[in-house]
């Protein structure tokens, strides 16, 4: 059971690390995108549900329903940020922004759960950090002017919201995770979908059937099936394999945007990238590892 979980976890982590390439050929703006992306993994999990015949608890949502709103529009704001770091920077870039959410946690955990900074976490922040700066290209000429920088700058911002979704998870009174998640992937899809209707014109939605497909790839496949796997998964792992097996996700993205879309990586920024990488991967080994983990 142990390891038809870990390898589900794998595919989870192996589909989330390609959205990148798929969101950069969608022709249509970020917003409708992540709306479409939030109705159709809402739809998919809840029939996941309905054919499981997995029945919802309702006295534990309506006890986190403030939480499981509020969280799910910064889902829905951090997708919209993602990709719209996808087009003004590399696929490689945007996931690395993207990684810093964990640091943000750390940087957060004193004042929202009493937790006490240690050394080893004060040196991962510092190192990951300071890989973000290598990774920008500011110590490097051509390396992408203002649309590099607006591209990090939604990438921070997405991996910010990300870090107050997982602060609200953590937060959360107990709550089955198919609950949880078709919840918040409704609220994102109706928060990002009221914010497109007001923002986007008529005249940025232009269907061609490539983007249709691909739009539907992403909320049924990268959503949907990604997120049933991904919590059917949970119950059989242990919270240290989860972590450390997460790793995959980014790990893979930056091979793909390398050998699919040919995005090129300074010798700095791939310092950078090991530097942000390994002090998330760090931060989150315990104290004393243990090997038959």
């Amino acid at each position: 059971m142990k390891e038809k979980g870990k390898l589900s976890f794998i595919i989870a982590m192996l589909i989330f690390s390609t959205i990148g390439i798929f969101v950069r050929h969608i022709s249509l703006p970020s917003s409708f995108i992540a709306f479409s992306r939030g109705i159709i993994g809402f739809a998919v999990i809840l029939l996941v549900m309905i054919l499981k015949k997995q029945k919802s608890d309702k006295a534990a949502i309506k006890e986190n329903l403030v939480l499981l709103v509020v969280s799910g529009g910064f889902i829905g704001i951090n997708w919209v940020a993602l990709f719209e770091s996808y087009r003004y920077t590399t696929v490689a870039t945007a996931t690395l922004c993207y990684y810093l959410a964990p640091m943000f946690v750390i940087l957060a955990s004193p004042l929202v759960f009493r937790e006490r900074l240690t050394l080893k976490k004060i040196i991962c922040l510092v190192t990951a950090l300071a890989g973000m700066v290598l990774v920008s290209g500011v110590f490097e000429s051509g390396s992408g002017g203002e649309n590099q920088f607006k591209g990090i700058v939604f990438g921070i911002t997405a991996a910010i919201f990300y870090a107050s979704v997982m602060i609200m998870n953590k937060k959360m009174k107990e709550i089955p995770a198919f609950d949880k998640t078709y919840i918040q992937l409704l609220c994102a899809g109706l928060v990002v979908g009221v914010y497109t209707l007001f923002t986007v014109k008529s005249d940025d939605l232009v269907f061609d059937i490539s983007s249709i497909l691909l739009l539907f790839f992403v909320g049924a496949f990268h959503t949907g099936f990604a997120y049933t796997l991904y919590f059917g998964s949970m119950k059989s792992l242990r919270a240290q394999s989860v972590a450390i097996l997460s790793y995959i996700d980014p790990v893979f993205a930056l091979v793909l945007s390398a050998l699919i879309l040919k995005e090129h990586m300074s010798l700095f920024g791939f310092i950078g990238a090991v530097m942000v990488l390994g002090s998330a991967f760090v931060c989150d080994l315990p104290e004393k590892m243990k090997i038959s983990e």
